[in-house]
């Protein structure tokens, strides 16, 4: 069993550019947390357009599904640069998707949202942001929890809908699934108020996806600033 839950607020902002969606299969779920860009609204419907056009598939049983992610994450960057050139609109959007499969999990992304895997009481793998900022971090110029904070954080590599080839990251399970095994997607404006140890301790203290959100949450409203980005989070555990 999966269980699932997301989460998804405005913020300090006047209106909410995150969406995150999920849809389960008969073999596992899908997960999508994206972060619009484009200002008048535009990154909300950049936004919607991934993470609708990744779950209007049809969900059946994918051997390759790293191949399914990026065929998805293509069409939805196609239809960003086609509503583009309708609305003469610069809309752009963050993505991070996950396809749990029987016991296998796939992930892909592109941009600064990210998704962190646990297994065995330990964070396994967290996605590498497309930001100048991770890559000052890469090149030892700041510490990792200061990415969060650098100047030039919101500073992207990737996106969809960039105009240039779609360019994405993509990571998978080394070992099988297990009853303990979670997920966490998100966008920035959740994990900048975050530490990696903070999401392992609140993962480790519950049960639901749901209870493990509320805690992670709490540390956040505590340390949100009067403008802060839109925060969203999408998780699931598998029990």
């Amino acid at each position: 069993m999966i269980d699932i839950y997301s989460f998804s607020s405005q913020g300090g902002r006047e209106y909410n550019e995150d969406k995150v969606g999920f849809a389960y299969t008969p073999y596992g779920a899908v997960l999508v947390a994206a972060d619009g860009l484009g200002g008048h609204r535009g990154g909300a419907e950049a936004s919607g357009i991934v993470v609708d056009t990744i779950l209007a598939e049809p969900l059946d049983d994918n051997k390759n599904d790293k191949d399914w992610l990026k065929k998805r994450l293509e069409a939805a960057d196609q239809e960003i640069l086609d509503q583009q050139a309708v609305q003469a609109n610069k809309m752009k959007s963050t993505v991070v998707a996950l396809k749990i499969s029987g016991t296998k999990a796939t992930w892909a992304h592109a941009g600064d949202s990210r998704l962190y895997y646990i297994h065995n009481s330990r964070i396994e793998a967290v996605t590498e942001d497309h930001s100048v900022a991770f890559k000052k971090y890469r090149a030892g110029e700041i510490s990792r929890a200061e990415i969060a904070t650098d100047e030039d954080q919101s500073s992207l590599l990737r996106s969809l809908g960039s105009q240039s080839k779609l360019k994405l990251d993509f990571g998978e399970t080394t070992e099988p699934l297990t009853a303990g095994d979670g997920f966490l997607l998100c966008s920035d404006g959740f994990w900048e108020y975050l530490q990696d140890q903070e999401i392992l301790f609140d993962f480790l203290k519950t049960n639901s996806a749901q209870a493990w959100t509320e805690l992670l949450m709490l540390r956040v409203i505590a340390r949100l600033q009067s403008d802060s980005d839109n925060l969203s989070v999408v998780t699931a555990m598998i029990r």
